[in-house]
């Protein structure tokens, strides 16, 4: 057999093995619709928005996401780094009161070591999101919301940069991800402050977990 006639071969049977690779691509991603539209929830809506309505090209984006994270292992929190998160994201919302964009910088920098410490990416952000928004679906878009105001470009005119609602709202919505990010497996529920004792140590009740309201924060 000529060396050509070889080499036609090859090229025949990569082009079939390709084809079939693609038919089966499609095959999945048809079936597979129902089932990323399960797991993602609120993040798939936003995927085809972003998309502009092209569902193919969006679970098309998911797929890949489940491909490259979907096995990522957790890695546990000890107990001690749980309380020093803690300690910083309560210190941090304390710090909003008077200054709101040096607060949600750091509530941003928190969550990107929190998740790195439980061994999510740690590299580019965009590989991070794409890692948390598989296993954390109905959250990730706080933490994303977040960065982006922390990130916002100012060109020096009034109102080119978040305004401390937006800033305020940005932390209160990023709060679900840090909360599941600090729960024991991951997947823990929203908490509420420790009970407030009065002059004789009596119970007052829980308060919501930062229910900080427009009228404490300066310059709002």
């Amino acid at each position: 057999m000529s060396t050509g006639v070889i080499i036609a071969i090859v090229i025949v049977a990569a082009v079939v093995v390709a084809a079939v690779v693609l038919f089966l691509m499609r095959t999945r991603g048809a079936q597979g619709g129902p089932g990323l539209k399960r797991r993602f929830g609120p993040e798939y809506e936003r995927t085809v928005a972003r998309h502009k309505g092209d569902t193919r090209a969006a679970e098309a984006e998911l797929a890949e996401r489940v491909e490259r994270h979907g096995s990522l292992k957790r890695r546990p929190l000890a107990s001690e780094a749980r309380a020093r998160y803690e300690a910083r994201w309560a210190a941090a919302q304390e710090r909003f009161v008077d200054s709101p964009q040096e607060a949600v910088a750091e509530a941003d920098r928190l969550i990107a070591e929190l998740s790195t410490e439980r061994g999510f990416p740690e590299g580019g952000h965009e590989d991070r999101l794409d890692a948390l928004s598989v296993h954390h679906p109905h959250h990730v878009h706080g933490y994303r919301r977040l960065h982006r105001t922390v990130h916002a470009p100012a060109d020096g005119t009034p109102g080119s940069r978040p305004g401390t609602e937006e800033l305020r709202a940005a932390m209160v919505e990023a709060r679900g991800l840090f909360e599941q990010l600090t729960g024991e497996d991951g997947h823990r529920a929203p908490r509420t402050e420790p009970e407030r004792t009065g002059a004789a140590g009596e119970p007052r009740g829980t308060q919501p977990a930062w229910g900080l309201g427009r009228r404490h924060v300066k310059g709002s």
